[in-house]
């Protein structure tokens, strides 16, 4: 369906979430890569895992999406990444562990992978740059594309700097926040004297609040963006742009699931950023990408984890998109 020249590039994690009785393959990037696949996107997958029995779990993954290996890596001595969850009334605790397989992608064979083709979109996180030898993979496919980049920041405690979040800014194109990391980069790039940062801001009411269309102008202009995305949970989303009013898509546009029909919320976010680059190759207007973004995005949270068990989830979707 996609030639070469919209291939997306997807570079970070793909890990293990150990709840300790069951073990399910998650990491930001490989679940917005999943998906890609599901829609027929053919993304290229940048990660490490080790050679060990979770990474032949990754591995299958990979199979069951049909995705190509070429970025695939395989580390001879880091175990493949791993979150422990432990689960507690009502919330969940996660450990991160340090230094996975994915904190030492290596530059020359990502940089091969990526030569095959002529991406037109390269996503990438944080957390696959909190080590050296992944951020320098990253540095160097930034400079060996002039891709769109596409960043979907996902600050988790204790795993991101604000060092890691200014320079990771400064590289990207789109950014994808939710509110905590926007009044986060409020506070930390663009001070106002109004509660813009503190308050749970009232959407899309706040849609015609000057003072957050000066501080979301402030942070596209300090670091040179063409959009800024706050996603909102169940009340939609929010497109800033450098060259155009700003657009919110509530998430009861087309929407078929209600609040009593959610499951968790793992992956949404994932979810949501997925059909943001499907949408942006596929040339859909702002709007119906938002909109359909999420839509999807609430469909996941209908759902245990953060994809689908069977592949036939994405069919109705594929049917009704697709076509158009």
């Amino acid at each position: 369906m996609f030639a070469d020249s919209k291939t997306i590039v997807v570079f970070g994690e793909a890990l293990v979430d150990d709840f300790i009785s069951e073990q399910v393959v998650g990491g930001a990037p490989f679940n917005v890569a999943r998906h890609l696949a599901a829609f027929g996107a053919a993304p290229l997958m940048i990660t490490r895992i080790g050679g060990d029995a979770n990474g032949v779990t990754v591995r299958a993954e990979f199979a069951r999406y049909g995705m190509r290996e070429e970025g695939l890596q395989v580390d001879a001595v880091a175990p493949t990444g791993r979150v422990i969850v432990e689960r507690s009334e009502g919330s969940h605790r996660f450990i991160i562990l340090p230094d996975q397989a994915y904190d030492h992608i290596e530059a020359g064979a990502a940089l091969a992978a990526m030569a095959r083709c002529a991406p037109a979109t390269l996503y990438f996180g944080t957390l696959a740059q909190r080590a050296s030898a992944s951020s320098d993979a990253l540095s160097q496919l930034f400079a060996a594309t002039p891709a769109r980049r596409f960043l979907d920041l996902n600050m988790r405690d204790d795993q991101v700097t604000e060092r890691c979040v200014f320079a990771s800014l400064h590289h990207a194109d789109v950014v994808k926040v939710n509110e905590d990391e926007l009044r986060a980069l409020f506070n930390w790039y663009a001070p106002t004297p109004t509660q813009t940062h503190t308050q749970t801001l009232s959407w899309p009411a706040d849609m015609a609040n000057l003072h957050l269309h000066a501080a979301c102008a402030t942070l596209i202009g300090v670091f040179g963006l063409t959009g800024l995305i706050v996603t909102l949970g169940e009340r939609g989303a929010a497109y800033f742009g450098a060259d155009r009013p700003p657009v919110h898509a509530g998430a009861d546009a087309g929407a078929n699931i209600s609040a009593a029909d959610v499951v968790d919320t793992v992956g949404a976010g994932d979810a949501f950023s997925a059909i943001f680059l499907l949408g942006s190759a596929l040339g859909w207007p702002l709007d119906t990408i938002l909109s359909r973004a999420n839509q999807f995005a609430a469909a996941i949270c209908g759902i245990a984890g953060a994809v689908p068990a069977d592949t036939a989830f994405y069919g109705p979707w594929m049917t009704r998109w697709l076509a158009d």
